[in-house]
């Protein structure tokens, strides 16, 4: 199962994607999106948002 972005919470600032180990994280259109298929739900990412956008 991979997390959720809450589209409206994120401000693009990618540090969502520094700390995701397997890559699973992509800036679109200035807001992050996850690929299901690479993300292993390790939560990294969650730590990382400054504004709670990722969810389990």
């Amino acid at each position: 199962m991979a997390v959720t972005i809450n589209e409206e919470a994120c401000v693009g600032c990618a540090a969502c994607i520094e700390t995701c180990p397997t890559e699973a994280l992509s800036m679109v259109n200035d807001k992050a999106v996850v690929d299901a298929e690479a993300c292993v739900d390790c939560g990294a990412c969650i730590e990382s948002c400054p504004t709670e956008a990722i969810t389990e």
